[in-house]
């Protein structure tokens, strides 16, 4: 990516900034202002993420490095890019639309990351993918007086361009309290362990999704010896159906890949 000489000027830099991020056709548009609680950070133009600013403004460990780019006059990488600044590159097109209903699954260092790819640097590929534990999923909305089925899985397996082995299951979770989620707090029945998302090497990004779902009152839910053996090919959809969970109250996803591509 480019980046301003010593002798540019300010306003120089920051249109080749836009340049490098949006394109020329976005130099005149004006940039929006994020507010968080204890600062006011420059966000991308509207046009260059079609992510709500409430998800956005989520992100707050994300904002302090990307104010750090600003003040030093640094251009934004892009998610493959290495660089000693990073932030999310947020989801668009299709992918974007995935993501409804303020789900929130937030990891250590990155806060939330739904709806966004998993950037190369700071190791957080590799991190996310053989040191961090579980995330924490919190969903604000959640009742009270209800209780939860949370799926975390990935389509992808091999890879998106072939995925004869999707749905490969790394978490699910059932009799979640909403008083739980509304903290993030995961805690119910565990029917599959947390798996760390582990793309394998040259097979481009994965898409792990988390799908919220009501549970139905007395439904025991269970997998069979069958499911139990293996996390891959999993018919989610057809658990979904048989358990009655019905539609997800909320989804979100995020995009890895393996960390050494």
């Amino acid at each position: 990516m480019n980046t301003a000489s010593p002798s540019t000027t300010p306003e120089a830099s920051q249109q080749l900034e836009r340049r490098d991020s949006c394109g020329p056709a976005l130099l005149s548009q004006e940039r929006e202002t994020i507010s968080t609680a204890t600062s006011e950070l420059q966000a991308l133009p509207q046009s260059c993420s079609p992510i709500p600013r409430t998800w956005l403004g989520r992100m707050r460990p994300l904002g302090a490095l990307f104010l750090a780019a600003l003040l030093t006059g640094a251009a934004a990488p892009w998610p493959d890019e290495p660089s000693r600044t990073c932030f999310f590159q947020m989801l668009s097109g299709g992918d974007s639309f995935f993501c409804r209903g303020d789900l929130e699954v937030i990891y250590p260092e990155l806060g939330d990351v739904g709806c966004s790819y998993i950037p190369k640097c700071h190791q957080y590929r590799e991190r996310i993918s053989r040191e961090w534990g579980s995330p924490r999923v919190r969903y604000p909305q959640a009742d009270k007086n209800k209780k939860y089925v949370l799926m975390l899985v990935d389509p992808d397996v091999p890879s998106r361009a072939n995925p004869r082995s999707r749905f490969w299951r790394h978490w699910l979770v059932t009799d979640i309290p909403g008083a739980n989620l509304r903290t993030g707090d995961v805690k119910g029945h565990v029917l599959t362990d947390y798996v760390r998302p582990t793309p394998p090497p040259r097979s481009g990004y994965h898409r792990y999704q988390l799908l919220l779902h009501e549970q139905p009152e007395h439904e025991a839910i269970t997998l069979s010896p069958e499911e139990r053996v293996s996390l891959g090919s999993w018919a989610m959809e057809s658990f979904v159906k048989q358990f009655r969970l019905g539609s997800p109250v909320a989804s979100t996803q995020f995009l890895t890949k393996y960390h050494q591509d």
